[in-house]
């Protein structure tokens, strides 16, 4: 018995050996916590939160009072319980009513953002909302809408009140299920009600004077900028300083996505790094030119304490959105590490600021941003304290470490957040890594100092020319963004994975990362096993979207979709969920679909099915259940006939959007709306069977009324 004792005893040898360096742990189980509270199909109730916070309390005690091998198992489940009780609390802070109901009529509101939509329409967000003959109690706290007039109306500013004659609707469900769900992002973001507008915007009332001020500072700076840059490239400079991405067209994101070079527009880690470094630079080496003040003062406590105010007000400038939030509190633990007389980027101040935005904000986890950012950073800590003392420390000429801290740093950067955004965005950019290395050095050298620059020389009427230099770089990166997304596979495209691989992916790295020695061989299967079930994830045969106005079957050439033109975002994502680069209008003339554009038949499992649309579907529903055992109609049916599977809007208000996935007896019905969260909206029972089932019967009598035709 010797030898099973040793091996058991292994793993608490190694936790104590560990002590003092398992802080970067917490984070992970509060983010474990968090995503069981995310994953649960029904709401927790009063009794969960009180066993959670039960179970604090007694860890915390075990954590004191109890004996030391157990410390590091009674923390591990405080964190666990922790991340189930900031979900909780988040959810009271937060929720907000929602639109339950179609909405056509005036909008009257205060413009708090601008940006654009995929369809490049500009797009407002407002608040402190008025629509008609609603109960202010039960309208939405913001709403947002694409502006698609085509006559000439009045441009809207932050902080201005407007009117405009809207369609409003709640944001809606995932277009599959077990894919994004904005309807639960919107809830966070105590977004009621998405909608357009087909007429000219009217301003009902000016600013009042000192309402939204960063943003209308924000707005101001933007549109100088691009006043002064009058290009792409102005309105990518313009984005990446404040914010305000409203200039730049859905072409030029595009680019940027398919070059790997998205996150340079995003206002996260890099962008605020940069200019902190220079602002950083800037004061203590400007205060060290100054033998009075270098004797007499810290220069470098100095430029941390004015670093902090500017990464602060950036902060604000910039929207104060999450990817921002966690770049500020990751610069201030930085910062604040500085005050203190201690290393500044360690994975322990990486981890208090994934312990701060966890509790802070724990929906953030979910998104694309929040993984990748820290997956990049952790991932560059620890590979250049691998590699420092090993090769810059072993003799490397000091003009050769900044080309291989580049290199080195896109790598590991490229390769830590490759899963991440395969998984999210179902793309890998195969050419990545040269993009970054052409850009990367001109936006840290030449467009965030030129943005710096500028700030300060504005009020003096001298920002010309540091605005010219920053257009320049922009249109630098856009130069290499286009180029290189032009060529051939610069895009491979990748089908979404199953919902155990990422936090699979995540737990691999984890013990790369954070273990030693033996324990690291152990990545190499939550590693394997992410990547078999990622090579086996099963896509489902038919989806419906949640309208009934597109169905997708899939086929020998990819998934043939019913319409080329409707429910364009439910089709663009379905596809790209697939793995396929192919738009929706030739998606629907690939095989799969017999029939006019009206009476699109299709077959799958020994299930035959209708999808119906245009004028007169009413009319023709009763035929079409005659006809087949499944029948998809963008209507709600007044008299539902029998003998057939009906998706009518009365049922598809029930279910969402549906997928249909391949089983033994047929076909496997699963609902978006199958869970009942508390951004979910009212559920009812499913009107569909679990498992679709040809009916041999009803396939003989079509038969045989087809032989009498």
């Amino acid at each position: 018995m010797e030898v099973p004792i040793h091996w058991l005893m292994r793993p608490i040898a190694a936790l104590r050996q560990a002590r003092g360096h398992l802080f970067p742990w917490v984070p992970l189980f509060i983010g474990t916590g968090v995503s069981i509270w995310f994953s649960l199909h029904w709401e927790p109730g009063l009794v969960a939160y009180v066993g959670a916070g039960g179970i604090c309390v007694l860890c915390l005690l075990v954590r004191l009072r109890g004996p030391e091998v157990l410390h590091p198992f009674a923390v591990a489940i405080a964190c666990l319980a922790a991340g189930i009780l900031a979900c909780g609390l988040r959810v009271q802070m937060v929720q907000a009513p929602m639109l339950d109901f179609r909405y056509y009529g005036p909008v009257t509101g205060r413009v708090i953002e601008l940006d654009r939509s995929q369809t490049d329409a500009l797009r407002v967000t407002l608040d402190q909302v008025i629509l008609d003959r609603v109960d202010p109690d039960r309208g939405p706290v913001t709403v947002r809408l694409s502006l698609r007039s085509k006559e000439p109306g009045h441009i809207p500013f932050p902080g201005e009140v407007i009117m405009v004659t809207g369609h409003l609707s709640a944001p809606q469900g995932p277009v599959e299920p077990g894919s994004f769900n904005f309807r639960r992002m919107a809830f966070f973001d105590q977004l009621g009600a998405v909608g357009y507008s087909t007429t000219p915007v009217m301003l009902w009332q000016r600013s009042e004077p000192g309402a939204r001020l960063i943003d209308r500072l924000r707005s101001h700076l933007s549109t100088g900028m691009q006043r002064a840059m009058p290009s792409q490239a102005g309105a990518f400079a313009a984005g990446a300083m404040t914010g305000d991405r409203s200039g730049i067209t859905q072409d030029t994101v595009q680019a940027l996505r398919d070059s790997s070079l998205a996150h340079l527009l995003a206002i996260s880690g890099m962008n605020l790094a940069f200019l902190i470094a220079f602002v950083f630079a800037l004061i203590r080496y400007g205060l060290a030119l100054i033998p009075p003040v270098a004797l007499r003062v810290n220069t470098k406590k100095v430029a941390a304490v004015v670093s902090l105010g500017v990464a602060a007000f950036y902060l604000a400038l910039s929207g104060a959105n999450v990817a921002t939030e966690r770049a500020f509190i990751m610069v201030s633990v930085m910062l604040g590490a500085v005050l203190l007389d201690r290393k500044a980027l360690t994975l322990r101040s990486v981890a208090i600021a994934g312990v701060i935005l966890l509790l802070w904000k724990p929906e953030s986890l979910l998104e694309p941003g929040f993984q990748m950012s820290f997956a990049a950073t952790v991932a560059l800590i620890a590979g250049f304290r691998a590699v420092d003392r090993r090769v810059v420390a072993g003799g490397m000429p000091k003009w050769a470490v900044p080309v291989f801290a580049l290199v080195l740093s896109s790598l590991i950067g490229g390769l830590s957040t490759a899963p991440y955004a395969a998984a999210h965005f179902n793309r890998f950019t195969d050419y990545g890594l040269v993009a970054n290395l052409l850009t990367v050095p001109v936006m840290g050298a030449v467009v965030m100092p030129a943005g710096a620059i500028a700030a300060l020389l504005a009020p003096f009427g001298m920002a010309a020319l540091p605005l010219w230099f920053m257009e320049k770089g922009a249109a630098w990166i856009l130069l290499i963004a286009h180029w290189v997304a032009g060529w051939d596979g610069s895009v491979t495209p990748i089908p979404a994975p199953g919902p155990w691989v990422l936090p699979l992916v995540t737990f691999a790295g984890a013990l790369v990362i954070l273990t030693a020695g033996w324990v690291r061989v152990a990545a190499i299967a939550p590693a394997a096993l992410a990547v078999v079930l990622w090579a086996t994830a099963e896509r489902p045969v038919v989806l419906i979207s949640e309208d009934g106005a597109l169905v997708g079957v899939i086929g020998a050439k990819g998934r043939a979709v019913s319409a080329p033109k409707g429910a364009g975002f439910a089709a663009r994502s379905w596809l790209e969920n697939d793995g396929d680069l192919a738009v929706q209008a030739e998606a629907a003339t690939r095989e799969g679909f017999d029939g006019d554009p009206g009476w699109r038949s299709f077959s799958v499992a020994g299930l035959r099915g209708i999808a119906l649309k245009g004028k007169g579907v009413q009319d023709r529903i009763a035929e079409a259940c005659a006809q087949a055992d499944i029948v998809v109609a963008p209507v709600l049916a007044e008299s539902p006939p029998k003998g057939c599977i009906l998706f009518d809007q009365g049922a598809l208000r029930q279910t969402g959007a549906v997928a249909l996935l391949s089983h033994p007896m047929g076909l496997r019905v699963w609902a978006a709306k199958a869970e009942n969260r508390v951004w979910s909206p009212p559920r009812r029972e499913s009107p569909l069977p679990d498992i679709l089932r040809p009916d041999p019967s009803r396939r003989a009598a079509r038969q045989v009324a087809k032989a009498n035709q």
